[in-house]
């Protein structure tokens, strides 16, 4: 596996949580990345949209999306299965949790707050 792999498709991932690298787990590795980055593309363009039922069930999926993955990742670390590197994931993807949670509550305060007006 070339550095690109490793960077690009998962394998580096998949090493620093002490997953072994079978082929299935790359293969899995690898289509998640492709999920990640076509998300980040959605986000990106969306960045900008205005307030919307679209844009907040977007962004109420992100959260669950990733407190799930977070939890998940505890836990499989819990059980043993990973190592301790899943937690630098599970952290980013609980702030990213976090991080859409108060986007949705200062829009929703925003709403109310206008509605009164």
């Amino acid at each position: 596996m070339n550095s690109a792999d490793k960077v690009v498709f998962g394998a580096l991932i998949v090493g620093r949580w002490q997953v072994e690298p079978t082929r299935s787990v790359i293969l899995l590795a690898r289509r998640i990345g492709c999920l990640y980055l076509g998300l980040s593309v959605i986000f990106f363009l969306a960045r900008s949209a205005p307030k919307s039922t679209l844009r907040t069930a977007l962004s109420a999926g992100t959260v669950v999306v990733t407190l799930l993955l977070a939890g998940t990742g505890v836990y499989e670390l819990a059980m043993g299965h990973v190592g301790k590197g899943i937690l630098i994931s599970a952290a980013v993807e609980f702030l990213l949790g976090l991080v859409f949670i108060s986007i949705l509550f200062a829009e929703r305060k925003e709403m109310a707050h206008n509605k009164i007006q």
